[in-house]
């Protein structure tokens, strides 16, 4: 009770030091939140380079400028690789990467890892909340074992929460303290600490009845939108063989005022979430017995779109008398979705990969990537180029990946000599413009 009562008295009055493990497109947004509304918060990271940047008043996520950041060290917020600063923490909050695994199984080893660090320095009095999507149990299987091995009894004098990120960079209707919050604890007085915690930054906190509940919420949002968007990759193709402009007829199908809600097609889903989460809940059904077709089917149409852009466009090449191989594209924009800066899982970087396969010479143009990043699985030694004429007028054809705003749609359609477009960007038919 005596732990209780300190934790929400320091939450309510704002004396908690909030620490923040994990300092990309979920961590950062959430420590700015936190010390714009009037807390003390440490970041924490194992990039030294993301440390140093904040330090120094620099952002390295396009969507949070410099005067954001700048504005938030001169009131309390610093940044650390030195985990052993976490003892300091009355709350830690655990926003670190969940991919899959070479063959699509849940790697929670971040998650695991951060846990083994952060293990020396946790004590009584504290709360940690996990973000990171996962499966259901995560939690439990995970987190709490490590809590109880360091002598500590969650619910009583420790607490233990769990509460999925609802980030969505590039947002201009809601951000950190608009979107509504998920949470659940262990027990009801990890539930309390939840509310006081959040509730202090968030405009609406909804608690549910379990961990576990609150795992599973998140993993339905995003395959709600990965089974949908499935679909209508799939009505895609069967239109494009028909002869159908299948924008026409999601623009149609929108204006029925109930029933139906408009998904649109792309060249194949990408970011932290939408990609990956589907497969989180497929792996772990299995150990209850279960096949959830459904979703793995979505999530293979969803794989197989890069395939079939590609397959797209050298259809549309071979019309003209060329080949892939030996043809010059440049694709415009490689993050997975419009107007940021983030490129995991970005089916433009997939599709990259097979048109140089296939022989093609690959340029790209992002004016928000200017440089390839450092991926996984991906490697591509390539800047940034710009899109005038005289740049258009060396490729062979354009492959419109990701639609920035900041691209000149009009010029491009003047002078690209054919345009592969995967967004719809064209709704009208022109000679130079396939659809794919």
């Amino acid at each position: 009770m005596q732990h209780r009562e300190s934790i929400l008295s320091r939450i309510n009055g704002k004396s908690a030091h909030i620490g923040i493990v994990g300092l990309g497109y979920v961590g950062l947004p959430l420590a700015l939140r936190f010390t714009e509304a009037g807390f003390r918060v440490t970041g924490f990271d194992i990039d030294g380079d993301k440390v140093q940047a904040l330090n120094s008043g620099n952002s390295y996520i396009a969507q949070i400028g410099n005067d954001r950041i700048r504005a938030a060290r001169a009131k309390e917020l610093s940044s650390t690789t030195d985990f052993a600063v976490t003892k300091d923490m009355d709350a830690i909050i655990i926003c670190v990467p969940t991919p899959l695994g070479r063959h699509r199984e849940p790697d929670t080893s971040f998650i695991a890892n951060t846990m083994q660090e952060l293990a020396p320095y946790l004590r009584p009095g504290q709360v940690l909340s996990l973000e990171s999507t996962t499966y259901p149990g995560t939690t439990e299987e995970i987190i709490v074992p490590v809590v109880k091995a360091c002598g500590l009894q969650p619910g009583e004098d420790f607490f233990v929460v769990y509460s999925p990120e609802r980030e969505d960079p590039g947002n201009p209707d809601f951000n950190t303290q608009t979107i509504p919050k998920i949470c659940s604890g262990l027990t009801a007085v990890c539930v309390e600490t939840a509310l006081a915690l959040y509730g202090a930054v968030i405009d609406k906190v909804v608690p549910v009845s379990s961990l576990r509940a609150a795992e599973m919420t998140k993993l339905l949002e995003n395959i709600h939108r990965a089974v949908n968007i499935g679909l209508v990759n799939e009505m895609k193709i069967v239109a494009d063989r028909m002869g159908i402009d299948i924008y026409e007829v999601i623009d149609a199908a929108a204006t029925k005022p109930f029933g139906f809600v408009a998904y649109y097609p792309g060249p194949g889903l990408g970011g932290h979430c939408i990609p990956i989460d589907p497969f989180y809940l497929t792996w772990k059904a299995l150990e209850y017995g279960v096949d959830t077709r459904f979703i793995r089917l979505a999530g293979e149409v969803n794989s197989h779109m890069p395939e079939w852009v590609v397959d797209k466009t050298a259809a549309a090449l071979n019309q003209r008398g060329q080949a892939i191989k030996g043809s010059r594209v440049l694709v415009l924009g490689i993050s997975y979705k419009k107007n940021i800066d983030d490129t995991r899982e970005s089916p433009a970087v997939e599709i990259m990969e097979l048109l140089q396969k296939r022989g093609a010479v690959v340029a790209y143009s992002d004016p928000l990537v200017p440089e390839f990043p450092h991926m996984r699985d991906h490697h591509f030694d390539l800047k940034s180029i710009s899109v005038t004429r005289e740049t258009l007028a060396k490729f062979d054809f354009v492959l419109l990946a990701t639609q920035h705003d900041a691209f000149d749609y009009e010029m491009i359609l003047e002078n690209a000599k054919l345009v592969i477009d995967t967004r719809g960007v064209y709704r009208k038919p022109y000679p130079n413009v396939i659809k794919a």
